[in-house]
C-alpha cells in the first residue's frame, strides 16, 4: 500500500516550524512524525504539503493510496486500523479525518465514504506548544518502539546510573563520569552521540544520533536533543529538532528550537510569568496572542534563527525563520522571520546576507544549502513581509 501524509488543518497553528517542513517532519520524542508512521506501518511515506515545499517533499501517488493526517501520531491500535483500510473507507476522530483510502485522481467526498469513528485515545500535535508539552509521552512510546527485543550497548562503569534497565545506548554512544537518572522515564542515547563528563541528566531524555551534551550540563526530563546538535547549560522539557546549538551556560525551558539555530552564550528563556498567569503565544492564524492553557511556556524559534550572547527571551516568545536577535534588554515576544535587531528595534535581514550565513553554517556539517532550499527560504521571506511592515 502507498501511504501519503498530509498537513491537515493544523499546519498554520504549527508555524513557524511548518514554514520549512511538512507537519510530518516535526520531531517529537525520538523520531519525527513521519518516521513513527513508517516504523508502525512498515512502509515509506510521501507528503501532501504547501506548493512551495512540494519540490523538496514530493508526493508519490499510485493507483491506490491511504492518506494520513500528519497531526495524528500513530499508536499500535491506530496504525492497525489504518493498515486495514479498504476502498471508500475513512477513519474519523469526531469531525476530523485521521486517514482515508483514495484512488488516484479520485475526488474525495466523505458523504459517500463508510466512516469509521475512532473512539480510542488519540495523540495529536496541533499547536507549537504540543511539541514540548507532549514530548514526555512521545519519548516513552518511541523508546518502547525502538528498543523492543534489542539489547543496549554496555554503559561504561564510570557513570552513575539509576534505573539502568531504562537506559539504552546505540552503537558508538560515548559517555563517561555522568549521572543518568531514568527512574522517572527512559534515557535514549543515539548512534555516535556523546555526553561529556560531569553532566547530570534526568529522564525521559533523548540524545539523537551524532549529538553532543557538553561538560557539566544539567538536563531535566521531557527533553529531546535532535541529531547533530550541541547542548550545554541548563535545559528543561525542550525539543531541539536537529543541527542546532546551545553550547554554553544559560537556561532554556519548555522551548522548541528548529534546525540550524544557534543560541549565544548565556542566552536565557523565561518559561514562567511573574504573576504565574497562563501564557499566551503569538498565533499566525489570528494575528494575535493565543491562549496556551499552560503556566510554563518558553521560546519557539524557527529554522536558521540565531541570537547573540546574553540574549533574554520573555515568557512565550515566538521567533520566525532566519531571524537574528541581539543586544541588551528583552526583545518583543513576537519576532518576525528575517528580522535583524533586538529590544532597540529591528530592520529587515535580507536574503542575500541570510543565505551567506546559512551556507557557512551548513558547510560545517558538510551539508549544502541547495537552490531548492533557497527557493523555499525566498518564498518565506515574501510570505512573511506582512509581519515586518513596520520597518520595511
Amino acid at each position: 500500500m502507498n501511504y501519503i501524509l498530509f498537513d491537515g488543518a493544523s499546519r498554520n497553528s504549527l508555524l513557524p516550524f511548518t514554514y520549512t517542513r511538512p507537519v510530518a517532519d516535526i520531531r517529537i520524542g525520538i523520531l519525527t512524525i513521519r518516521e513513527k508512521w513508517e516504523k508502525h506501518l512498515g512502509y515509506a511515506t510521501s507528503t501532501i504539503t504547501e506548493d512551495y515545499l512540494s519540490e523538496k517533499y514530493p508526493m508519490v501517488e499510485l493507483e491506490e493510496n491511504v492518506m494520513i493526517n500528519a497531526s495524528f501520531l500513530p499508536t499500535e491500535n491506530l496504525a492497525k486500523m489504518v493498515s486495514n483500510l479498504e476502498p471508500d473507507q475513512a477513519i474519523f476522530y469526531d469531525d476530523e479525518p485521521i486517514a482515508f483510502y483514495a484512488k488516484e485522481d479520485q475526488e474525495v467526498n466523505f458523504d459517500v465514504y463508510e466512516v469509521i469513528q475512532y473512539n480510542y485515545d488519540v495523540f495529536t500535535v496541533k499547536y507549537t506548544w504540543d511539541i514540548f508539552s507532549k514530548n514526555e509521552r512521545a519519548i516513552k512510546e518511541d523508546f518502547d518502539l525502538l528498543t523492543k527485543d534489542r539489547e543496549s550497548q554496555p554503559i561504561p562503569e564510570s557513570n552513575n546510573v539509576i534505573a539502568s534497565e531504562k537506559v539504552f545506548l546505540e552503537e558508538g554512544a560515548k559517555l563517561e563520569f555522568t549521572t543518568l537518572n531514568a527512574s522517572a522515564g527512559p534515557i535514549y542515547i543515539g548512534k555516535d552521540a556523546e555526553i561529556m563528563e560531569g553532566s547530570l541528566i534526568r529522564g525521559p531524555f533523548v540524545l539523537c544520533d551524532h549529538a553532543t551534551v557538553k561538560m557539566g550540563a544539567k538536563i531535566y526530563g521531557g527533553t529531546t536533543i535532535g541529531p547533530h546538535s550541541k547542548i550545554g547549560g541548563e535545559v528543561s522539557n525542550s525539543v531541539v529538532f536537529g543541527y542546532s546549538n546551545k553550547g554554553h551556560d544559560g537556561f532554556i525551558g519548555n522551548t522548541v528550537l528548529g534546525e540550524w539555530c544557534n543560541l549565544g552564550a548565556d542566552t536565557n528563556t523565561s518559561n514562567l510569568k511573574n504573576n504565574y498567569a497562563p501564557v499566551r503565544l503569538w498565533s499566525y492564524e489570528t494575528e494575535g496572542f493565543a491562549k496556551t492553557g499552560l503556566q510554563f511556556c518558553g521560546l519557539m524559534m524557527g529554522d536558521h534563527s540565531k541570537c547573540g550572547i546574553n540574549t533574554m527571551f520573555n515568557t512565550g516568545t515566538v521567533v520566525g525563520v532566519n531571524a537574528n536577535v541581539f543586544g541588551s534588554g528583552f526583545p518583543r515576544n513576537f519576532v518576525p522571520s528575517y528580522s535583524w535587531g533586538g529590544s532597540s528595534g529591528f530592520t529587515t535581514y535580507l536574503t542575500k546576507k541570510a543565505f551567506e550565513v546559512a551556507k557557512v553554517v551548513m558547510s560545517r556539517r558538510s551539508i549544502e544549502l541547495t537552490e531548492e532550499d533557497q527557493k523555499i527560504l525566498e518564498h518565506i521571506f515574501e510570505e512573511t513581509k506582512i509581519w515586518r511592515k513596520s520597518y520595511e
